[in-house]
């Protein structure tokens, strides 16, 4: 079998995968060799020297060799089964502990020695391993310096069936051909392909590692910019196939408008108003921080083009912003009697509802479409659509932002405006965005008020409960972020499940606790967030995936846990979900590391309690963060690279960015 063939083969020709696992590797986006080997580990298990008790340092993980001393013990709290038992080092004593593990009973022999490794904790003056993984000393002597790799799961797909997956596609040494010339890797001595892939499976040192992940970002870079030049070449050749006038009404509502649009609004607007005027289509970013006033321009720019005669559509990347979006567009048609006739199109529609806003769109009845991905659906055909609006542009891959373009006529081009409040540095906004012209809105409304924020360890914590209870007995909500969904994803990271039963226990039963997640279905994670737009919920314990979710101006306080994991630029996405009303806010960033309030960590934290600025932060970000990081949460609010991140990587972004200027222009 050929190189191309057998990375095209799908996973079942490999040893030991079947139908059944397939579909497993399936749900994680993964169908064929070539993307069982483009399947990165998000992280590494570095099994480090066994410590005595005396020696392990609070809420860090430890490996510990120790006797069971005792018979394991199993009692129930409330729905779930505690499993504990006593080990002793021989410096002394501490208890291990697990949930929701009753079976582990009859695997740990009271008298025989493991090895325990997990996260250890106080708890009312005792020390425990939470979760422990344990292994039998000669186990662990071979695991023992080693970076184990660990990926990215569904429900009953198992790290081990990965790894023995991964290692049959690389035992088989049929890698990808090289994608970079030959030139390029020399002259940056980067790997080759087939050692990249290799290692950052199967790293033999953390050096190892720190250069196959060098390799493949360049990769992702090279490539990516390669295809934006292609893209800017293509924009720079289509005419305008829809030229709007700016009608009365657009400056009506600009002196109608309870607020008065900050200079860059309207400078934002007048810079939209020439393109939809000019001779060529438009293809431009607004980019703008948290609540710096994008969604009224976009307003106006549909407003331009319904005045035209034309349709225009906007997509949001949840159903939940999308109802906010057309609730508030019809408010203001209805308020200023404009000629803005909107449907909403979401996934969520039922048949009939369905149906009624698809002909609606083909009929033309309608001239301004708010929905999600399902704008751009095959049933949907447009009548004359004349300009794409993408909010969160980063969300959406390139095809879908196409996919939704070709609706219009097949020979007609749409106007494109995309939109982000994700803050990127001016220096690699002008490469990541090289297909598109970029308009910044830098200024902020005059009536929002600034948020309160703290950098605190985890001794803090209760004191920040009793914070959000006081909120919510004022009528007001929060939000709690936490890195992962589940415990054992990322050791000594807090995760939602756990976090929100805590949270059950320690706050008074009134308040209401939401729980959201990445790996929900749709239409639950709709349903939830419905529920805290509409103050079904008071707190809301979710992971990342609020930061674009919702917009709820009744949330004031935002705690996040394990904030020294995130990036700045992400941290300050997720301090966006509030400080969206009148009322004071509040960020709380728990730095649960063990060297809270010192070195680089507390560096980075204290930027995000000195400014609420996001570009400021971005530029900051890019300083202190270093290609040597290893660990750490990668930027999920900045373009959708595998393994490639643009803060810690910027150095190779530029020098990618080099190489294909340095390339004749095809023409």
């Amino acid at each position: 079998m050929g190189t191309d063939a057998y990375l095209k083969a799908p996973l079942t020709t490999l040893k030991g995968i079947g139908e059944k696992t397939a579909k497993l590797f399936h749900a994680c986006q993964v169908d064929t060799v070539e993307d069982l080997l483009r399947y990165y580990p998000r992280d590494y298990e570095i099994f480090e020297e066994i410590r005595g008790s005396d020696r392990c340092t609070q809420d860090t993980v430890v490996s510990v060799s120790g006797v069971v001393a005792g018979a394991p013990l199993v009692r129930r709290v409330r729905a779930r089964t505690i499993l504990s038992c006593v080990v002793d080092d021989g410096r002394g004593r501490m208890q291990a502990v697990w949930f929701n593990a009753p079976y582990l009973k009859n695997t740990l022999k009271e008298g025989h020695n493991y090895v325990f490794r997990g996260l250890l904790r106080k708890k009312n003056g005792t020390l425990q391993l939470v979760q422990p993984r344990f292994f039998s000393p000669g186990d662990y002597a071979l695991l023992a310096g080693t970076m184990q790799p660990r990926y990215p799961l569904t429900k009953g797909l198992t790290n081990a069936t990965v790894m023995k997956a991964v290692k049959g596609a690389l035992s088989l040494a049929c890698y990808e051909r090289e994608t970079i010339p030959e030139e390029i890797l020399q002259k940056e001595g980067l790997y080759g392909i087939k050692k990249a892939l290799c290692t950052i499976h199967f790293p033999e040192s953390r050096e190892a590692y720190l250069e196959a992940r060098k390799r493949l970002s360049f990769e992702e870079f090279y490539h990516f910019i390669l295809r934006l030049r292609a893209l800017r070449e293509e924009n720079e050749t289509q005419k305008n196939d829809f030229p709007c006038i700016e009608p009365a009404q657009c400056r009506r509502l600009i002196e109608a408008l309870p607020y008065t649009l900050t200079g860059a609004q309207r400078r934002v607007f007048d810079e939209i108003c020439a393109d939809l005027s000019g001779k060529r289509q438009m293809h431009r970013l607004l980019q703008g921080d948290v609540g710096s006033g994008k969604t009224i321009v976009a307003f106006l720019a549909l407003l331009m083009c319904a005045c035209n005669g034309y349709q225009g559509a906007i997509m949001a990347p949840t159903s939940v912003l999308a109802v906010q979006h057309f609730e508030s567009f019809c408010a203001l048609a209805a308020r200023y009697e404009l000629p803005v006739k909107p449907v909403l199109l979401t996934g969520a529609l039922s048949a009939k509802e369905r149906k009624k806003a698809v002909e609606a769109i083909e009929e033309g009845s309608c001239n301004v479409v708010v929905g999600t991905h399902a704008l751009f659906q095959e049933a949907v055909s447009y009548k004359n659509l004349a300009l794409v609006i993408t909010d969160e542009q980063h969300r959406f891959g390139v095809r879908q932002r196409e996919a939704l373009s070709d609706k219009a006529h097949a020979a007609l081009h749409p106007h494109v405006l995309s939109m982000s409040a994700t803050p990127i540095p001016r220096t690699l906004a002008i490469i990541l965005y090289g297909d598109l012209d970029v308009s910044l809105l830098d200024e902020a409304p005059a009536a929002r008020k600034s948020i309160k924020n703290a950098v605190v360890d985890t001794g803090y914590r209760k004191t920040a409960w009793k914070m959000i209870v006081k909120e919510v007995r004022k009528g007001r909500q929060a939000y709690v972020v936490c890195p992962m969904i589940e415990p054992g994803e990322m050791e000594g990271a807090q995760n939602v499940t756990e976090y929100a039963d805590m949270l059950r226990e320690q706050l008074p039963g009134s308040v209401r606790i939401g729980v959201l997640h990445g790996r929900m279905k749709p239409k639950d994670k709709d349903r939830v967030m419905e529920e805290f737009s509409t103050h079904l919920t008071d707190v809301l314990v979710t992971t990342t995936v609020v930061e674009v979710g919702v917009d709820v101006p009744n949330a004031t306080v935002m705690m996040i846990e394990d904030a020294q994991r995130f990036g700045l630029a992400q941290l300050h996405q997720l301090r966006g979900r509030v400080g969206r009303g009148e009322a004071q806010s509040y960020c709380i960033f728990v730095d649960t590391s063990a060297q809270a309030g010192q070195g680089q960590v507390s560096e980075r934290l204290s930027v995000m309690k000195e400014s609420n600025d996001g570009f400021h932060i971005a530029e900051e970000d890019l300083r202190l963060r270093g290609p040597g990081e290893l660990f750490g949460l990668r930027q999920s609010g900045a373009l959708a690279f595998r393994i490639a991140d643009i803060y810690r990587d910027a150095d190779l972004l530029t020098r990618a960015a080099s190489y294909v200027s340095s390339i004749p222009d095809a023409g």
